[in-house]
């Protein structure tokens, strides 16, 4: 069955006055998705009898989202409230609060893990990337709950799992059980601050860049060491990636260091990002001793940077929300996006890249032959969605209705 989509509103461009963009416009359109894809965009499709008709009643047609970073196999979501303890030793405080605390979790991670994503699902997603533990305590069982849950959703999501050695590559001792994870089909190769809890730099990154290699797997690491320390994991982080002449698919997720670097510091280690092609994911940290990373600065020289929530609420933060329009909206204040054209392009860091006008102002998305993966928002332009986080109200994934959402519709006017 066909999916048309009437009446929808859809950026076709800036509005510009002595050269600056100081507006959006929309226009009405029908949209016809078939076999997964965007094939006729008009202002006008004749409704056949073939075709299942949704009226978007002049709401806004965006790109989904993609949640880049998030541990659906840890949380409290869906279960009772519980906040954090207090963090005594920094994250080995966390490590041996998981050593008792994930193999008493067990029989709840999957409800919960299945809660989490309908809820990622309801706020906009499409695609998911979970971290999962892999550790001395719980093997790859995490390994097993996640890519059960994620398959049940393998209609509505596309997802990738990283084998993620949170107690450490080296100090937990579980290269087996990362292997083990590999073959049981995670995609990437997790690692976590070497220096720090490894306290073997060299030998922590080498062993990771080892199974992928061995695997032909892509890499996603925890870096959350600051300052030259960090400076310094990513420097040797690349000379291995050159040595093994590496191709897959490198992230580094946090990258904190990134924050207190400075001047000829931070330029020679962006350009070297860059050419490397690394893409780095970022929760937007704010608040006192929680630098934010420079993410415009980095996106501008060539280093992709994607958003995403890490927790929604489990052991280690009660904050997480899931919502990325909200996120977004963090994202644009902390680095005062405040108008229409830094607000609609800051939605590239939650989709991959998409926005529907390119920085020039022309429209780029949707685009008949594009995937049809898209959301309903009661909003009237991408910076207006951001700006004012407004609602999601219907998820397509693929051409097809994952998620609705019946709600008073005020447009404008929120």
């Amino acid at each position: 069955m066909k999916q048309l989509i009437k009446q929808v509103h859809l950026e076709t461009g800036y509005q510009y006055e002595d050269g600056v963009v100081i507006g959006t416009t929309i226009a009405p359109f029908d949209i016809l998705i078939e076999d997964g894809q965007f094939t006729q965009i008009e202002p006008v499709i004749e409704v056949t009898s073939d075709m299942q008709v949704m009226e978007a009643h002049e709401q806004l047609l965006l790109p989904s989202f993609r949640e880049m970073h998030i541990h659906i196999d840890k949380t409290y979501f869906g279960g009772e409230w519980k906040a954090p303890t207090a963090i005594t030793k920094g994250i080995l405080t966390r490590i041996e609060e998981e050593q008792t605390l994930l193999p008493k979790q067990l029989p709840y991670a999957k409800e919960r893990a299945i809660k989490m994503v309908e809820h990622l699902i309801a706020n906009g997603h499409t695609h998911i990337r979970s971290h999962c533990n892999v550790d001395p305590q719980i093997g790859t069982k995490h390994i097993d709950i996640t890519m059960e849950v994620l398959a049940s959703f393998q209609d509505k999501i596309t997802y990738e799992i990283v084998a993620f050695p949170q107690h450490g590559l080296i100090r937990s001792a579980v290269e087996p059980l990362m292997r083990e994870a590999m073959e049981k089909g995670a995609t990437h190769v997790g690692g976590v601050d070497p220096a720090i809890v490894d306290r073997a730099t060299h030998q922590s990154l080498e062993t990771m860049i080892q199974i992928a290699i061995d695997y032909d797997k892509h890499i996603d690491i925890h870096l959350h060491d600051r300052d030259t320390l960090g400076e310094h994991e990513f420097h040797v982080m690349m000379d291995l990636l050159e040595k093994h002449n590496f191709k897959n698919k490198v992230t580094i997720s946090h990258a904190i260091a990134l924050s207190d670097l400075q001047g000829t510091s931070l330029e020679k280690l962006t350009k070297r990002l860059a050419s490397f092609n690394i893409d780095v994911t970022t929760t937007v940290p704010i608040g006192q001793n929680r630098s934010t990373i420079p993410i415009p600065y980095l996106y501008e020289n060539g280093v992709q940077v994607s958003v995403g929530h890490d927790s929604l609420t489990d052991h280690w933060s009660p904050f997480g929300t899931g919502n990325t329009i909200q996120k977004l909206n963090v994202l644009a204040e902390r680095f005062k996006f405040i108008n229409e054209y830094q607000l609609s392009q800051s939605l590239k860091y939650a989709t991959g890249g998409i926005t529907p006008l390119n920085a020039q102002g022309e429209q780029v998305w949707p685009k008949v032959g594009q995937t049809a993966n898209a959301l309903l928002v009661d909003a009237v332009s991408a910076a207006h969605t951001i700006a004012r986080n407004c609602p999601i109200t219907t998820v397509i994934s693929n051409g097809a209705i994952i998620y609705e959402d019946n709600i008073e519709l005020k447009g404008a006017y929120r």
